[in-house]
């Protein structure tokens, strides 16, 4: 139920009471209420400009009229909903007629408190919150209404047929969520803004920790998210008030009376096929996975990468991905294991080819954000794949390779398929053994042949740095080893002879590399 200042009025904590200013939005919604103890306009605004908020005062500590007015300015420029004033001795009169002034021209409603009500500010904010939660049609409108659609057995053959009866005459929508966000059931009265901006609203929101339904204001459409449990199972339920005429208090039992009909209609959510999609992917159930595509409509030609990523579902890395998802035109498909995500990135419509590379490269941007400023943050990926096949291989070639090439390469935390598809190789050689790992561990032997252990062990490690962590560039390597670049030039030198080539040469560098590579791999394998 909507709630105005002059509902607010009504209530015995503000009679009597004067309305000194304002009169104009005495309709002013009210969400909230707050007390105002700011003695400067700029920490009221910053405290306390919030919208459609009631607040509460009595400018003890305010120590001049003039501050007073431009308390009074600000809060009317922050489009605070009304400021009620207590405890004044000689009620109105007490008020200098520069603060009233200020508030009429503002539009901010002034009640003033008289002597003779003896309210005090927990009776006030008691009062008003039990308006905002429960209204005074709470139990008549809404609920009674909905409870009347919903368990109309004799007329409905299913709960969603009930459901979509109680939204429409009712003005609300309901999307059922998966735990990983994927839709299950939608009941849509209005179409204003897309489920899919809905989702990335909530998932920026952080609503997957919160316990109590959220408000999310969606491109002016208004959400309350929360979750639920059928058969044991987590799900999100979000709500959306068409008109804005609910309170929070209204939508939190709307969703308690919508999760009891489930039970008493015994609805089982359909399964989430997104979710069953990327888990078909990651175990090689190719026709699965093909099913299920056809089932969701998903063009193979549009799958663009997959990834798998320890440490990006937090707030943060949500809003990252919504942000990318809408600057991109892209679509992430995610499921959720803990701290660990699995992913399917789609490009969204028919794009000419310059264009998808584009979001190729929109796809590896997207992989950067992620990693900056969290270093616990490792995201194995590969982009720029061929279909459902190639985002099978692609999930398999993860599988086996990530556990390892942190090893082979510790000072990167975002591994491309170019990485994974080494050290994959790399795996296989030392499993088979035999000759062919032989030819490329016998491109280092001149180490051990022709200088000192020690020395051996420092050039290596020269080279490897160099090769494998630094890109073949002295300065990076310098700075991953703490040594000065003169050295590690001189090193690089030296390494040329006892190898008797140049290591930069085209020919030279994909052996080396795969030896190297191998090396690194031995130490954990051992």
């Amino acid at each position: 139920m909507k709630v105005t200042v002059k509902d607010c009025l009504e209530l015995e904590a503000f009679t009597p009471g004067v309305l000194l200013a304002g009169k104009r939005n005495i309709d002013n919604r009210v969400r909230s209420i707050s007390f105002l103890d700011a003695d400067n306009a700029d920490a009221a605004a910053a405290e306390n400009g919030v919208r459609e908020q009631l607040l509460l005062t009595s400018f003890r500590g305010v120590p001049t009229d003039e501050e007073k007015t431009r308390i009074v300015q600000a809060l009317g420029k922050a489009g605070v909903a009304a400021l009620a004033v207590f405890h004044l001795p000689q009620g109105a009169d007490s008020l200098n007629k520069a603060v009233v002034a200020a508030a009429e021209e503002s539009g901010l409603p002034l009640i003033v408190i008289p002597p003779d009500n003896k309210a005090v500010y927990s009776e006030a904010i008691e009062q008003v919150m039990d308006k905002l939660l429960y209204g005074d049609n709470f139990k008549n409108g809404l609920i009674n209404n909905t409870i009347y659609h919903l368990l109309d057995f004799e007329k409905h053959n299913s709960f969603q047929a009930a459901l979509k009866e109680a939204a429409v005459s009712n003005e609300f929508q309901v999307v059922l969520l998966s735990r990983d966000f994927n839709p299950i059931l939608t009941v849509e009265t209005r179409q204003r803004t897309t489920i899919a901006d809905a989702i990335r609203a909530g998932k920026e929101r952080d609503v997957e920790k919160s316990g109590i339904y959220t408000f999310i204001d969606v491109n002016g459409v208004l959400t309350y998210w929360g979750p639920i449990t059928i058969n044991s199972e987590k799900y999100f339920l979000f709500i959306v008030d068409n008109d804005d005429n609910y309170s929070a208090g209204e939508i939190t039992k709307l969703a308690e009376i919508i999760e009891l009909a489930m039970g008493m209609w015994k609805y089982t959510p359909e399964r989430d096929v997104r979710a069953e999609f990327i888990k078909a992917l990651i175990r090689s159930n190719k026709s699965l996975a093909y099913s299920l595509k056809d089932e969701m409509e998903i063009v193979s030609e549009n799958i663009l990468g997959v990834f798998y990523a320890k440490g990006i579902e937090t707030p943060e890395g949500h809003e990252i991905i919504a942000a990318c998802e809408r600057e991109e035109n892209l679509e992430v498909m995610c499921i959720a294991e803990g701290e660990e995500t699995y992913g399917v990135i789609l490009k969204n419509g028919n794009k000419p080819e310059d264009s998808e590379t584009t979001q190729k490269m929109g796809v590896l941007h997207l992989f950067d954000r992620l990693k900056e400023g969290n270093k616990t943050v490792r995201i194995f990926h590969a982009t720029g794949i061929d279909g459902i096949e190639g985002a099978a291989d692609a999930f398999r070639l993860i599988g086996e390779t990530w556990t390892f090439v942190e090893s082979v390469f510790p000072y990167k935390r975002v591994f491309t398929k170019y990485e994974l598809a080494l050290v994959s190789n790399c795996i296989n050689l030392q499993v088979q053994g035999g000759y062919l790992k032989k030819n490329y561990m016998d491109l280092l032997e001149p180490f051990r042949r022709e200088v000192g252990e020690n020395k051996a062990r420092q050039l290596l490690e020269t080279l490897e740095t160099f090769v494998l962590d630094a890109g073949m560039n002295s300065s990076k390597t310098s700075v991953f080893m703490g040594i000065h670049t003169n050295t590690v030039q001189y090193r690089l030198k030296r390494i040329n002879e006892i190898l008797g080539a140049e290591i930069t040469g085209n020919r030279v560098i994909p052996g080396l590399t795969m030896a190297l590579a191998l090396k690194r791999l031995e130490r954990v394998v051992k």
